[in-house]
């Protein structure tokens, strides 16, 4: 089994949650802080958005990424119907599992929002306009590999191959209250 190695960054390696108890819609999700390369993203997508809805002292709070990714049933390179519907079905379970996540976080006063993996715009920051690249920062935060197809880069897991449905939160908030909320959901303690 090829697995892609940690990154310094790495907090919480990749793990398998689910939403909820008996959920068959296991998501792989990481915690990382943010490397350089990403942090410029970042900024660039959220601008200080999210220093604009914390209310309480930041002491301990870092910028984070929280990377997920699915387990496909259809190779998402190729073409058709059955394809467009699985990307559909993924793209429910991560917004469903993403709003869930940050609100969670919100709800203790931190900053959380996660990224449309159609659009690559955020869900929940108001007046962001810049597109994130969820294959570069599949890339960056946990050394999978792409390649390109036309003007489209593919995203390849070291187990799922193309398979795979990327998606991204971050957090500003302690380290530790990320990784516990992570550790909270079902299923975490299945070793992806």
């Amino acid at each position: 089994m090829s697995m892609a190695h940690p990154t310094a960054s790495t907090l919480l390696a990749p793990r398998e949650v689910v939403l909820q108890i008996g959920s068959t819609d296991a998501l792989e999700v990481s915690v990382h802080t943010l490397p350089r390369q990403l942090l410029r993203e970042f900024r660039h997508v959220f601008s200080d958005e999210y220093l604009a809805d914390t209310s309480s002292s930041r002491e301990g709070w870092e910028i984070l990424a929280i990377p997920t990714n699915q387990h496909a049933k259809e190779d998402l390179v190729a073409i058709g119907d059955h394809v467009e519907a699985e990307k559909d079905r993924l793209l429910n379970v991560f917004m469903g599992f993403g709003k869930d996540f940050c609100q969670k976080l919100r709800e203790k006063g931190y900053w959380a929002d996660y990224i449309d993996p159609c659009s690559g715009l955020p869900m929940l920051s108001t007046n962001c306009n810049k597109v994130y690249s969820e294959v570069d920062g599949m890339e960056c935060l946990l050394n999978y590999k792409s390649y390109n197809a036309g003007f489209c880069k593919i995203l390849t897991h070291p187990r799922w191959g193309s398979s795979v449905y990327p998606a991204t939160m971050f957090a500003f908030a302690p380290s530790a209250a990320v990784v516990e909320l992570v550790k909270a959901y079902p299923g975490f303690e299945t070793k992806v």
